[in-house]
């Protein structure tokens, strides 16, 4: 990014520029006592699924009012977890913010659609002018500042975007770009999350002004979900390379892993009508839902290649989330009050992707495996 270096990597290659801010971010923590060797660190995971981020909103209030929530190592964040990612990095203080956000702003406060002359010649049906709006007022400067602070402790946000023309994923450090000191810095941020959640033909692209090889382009960002659900670091970073850098044996702390996954996993049946506008939508919403699983067995993966204690949670399977408007505050708030009922009790953490033999159950209270301070952090339950 001109006059902003360093703040964006390519998602789905390993990047010696995240590698190397992470080990600074280790750096950080010792100077401000953030974790200490011995300490558990946790990191979070939020997933895209639109209106359905209700639900984990509710569930970090929820987990708030348990008791045990933890402050995040590092926060990521896809399409509406970009916009709850924020909230979730600065915890407990943000979540009557996050609470307004989830259940009184409906389709009026995100999208405005135009013409139908103007949808056919144009990028997509909408404009996203009331997003925008919606963005500032939550995310002011305060909420910058605040970020920019966490940031400088060893804390890291990181959100991400899909490079329509190349294809691919491409990771925001957010802590880096609130902490620059940039004067754009600010309008960057909220422009990084609006991409993010911009769902593509239903939002307009977000452009972005890049310099390459000594040349400026204008560089199209859609909805971070077309690339990745919901993603932790994946190749992007190698955990034994960093500990080698960092001169350890072996890993002086125990790492958690918690991915919030805004959907229902388990398929739903529905009686398909022979008609375009029907296929089309169901076709690309099964498409979601399979690389959703895919996504979180990545993670899975990766977890247990580098010692994290993996712990999912997602939409009950008994709940019915159908709607004909993506954001009806009414079932948003059903889905928010949803998550926060369960976490406020204690929530019973999904050990394993769904699918894998003995995987068990967990979100919603049948056949549990609850996390418990005794476990063993990295090993998983056979």
């Amino acid at each position: 990014m001109p006059g902003i270096p360093n703040v964006r990597v390519w998602g789905d290659e390993f990047s010696p520029v995240f590698q190397n801010d992470t080990i600074a971010s280790i750096q950080q923590e010792k100077q401000s006592g953030l974790f200490k060797d011995g300490d558990t660190v946790s990191v979070l995971a939020i997933s895209g699924g639109g209106g359905d981020g209700a639900f984990g909103a509710g569930l970090l209030c929820g987990w708030t009012a348990a008791g045990d929530r933890p402050s995040f190592k590092a926060v990521t964040g896809v399409s509406t977890g970009a916009l709850t990612a924020p909230f979730a990095f600065l915890g407990p203080a943000y979540d009557d913010k996050l609470k307004k956000v989830y259940t009184t702003i409906s389709s009026n406060d995100i999208l405005k659609l135009k013409s139908v002359f103007s949808m056919l010649r144009g990028d997509s049906i909408s404009l996203s002018d009331p997003l925008a709006k919606l963005t500032a007022e939550y995310v002011d400067d305060k909420m910058i500042k605040d970020i920019a602070a966490e940031h400088a402790k060893g804390r890291r946000l990181y959100i991400g975007t899909t490079a329509l023309d190349a294809q691919r994923p491409v990771v925001w450090n957010m802590g880096a770009i609130a902490a620059s000191g940039h004067p754009d810095a600010a309008a960057l941020f909220r422009k990084i999350m609006i991409a993010s959640a911009a769902v593509p033909v239903a939002f307009p692209p977000a452009y972005f002004d890049v310099e390459a090889g000594g040349r400026r382009y204008d560089e199209m960002h859609v909805d971070g979900g077309v690339a990745n659900q919901v993603f932790l670091y994946g190749p992007m970073f190698d955990a034994a390379k960093a500990r080698d850098d960092l001169g350890l044996a072996k890993p002086r702390r125990k790492f958690r892993a918690f991915v919030l996954r805004n959907t229902r996993i388990k398929p739903a049946w529905e009686d398909m009508t022979p008609l375009m506008r029907k296929i089309a939508p169901r076709s690309v919403s099964s498409l979601i839902k399979a690389q959703g699983v895919g996504d979180i067995y990545r993670i899975y993966v990766s977890a247990l290649q580098d010692g994290l204690d993996f712990n999912l949670a997602y939409i009950p399977d008994a709940m019915d989330t159908n709607r004909s408007d993506e954001f009806d505050t009414h079932v948003m708030t059903v889905l928010f009050d949803t998550g926060y009922r369960l976490a406020s009790h204690g929530y019973h953490w999904f050990k394993q992707p769904p699918g894998l033999p003995g995987a068990g159950t967990g979100g919603d209270g049948s056949h549990p495996v609850r996390l418990r301070p005794d476990r063993t952090l990295g090993q998983v339950p056979q």
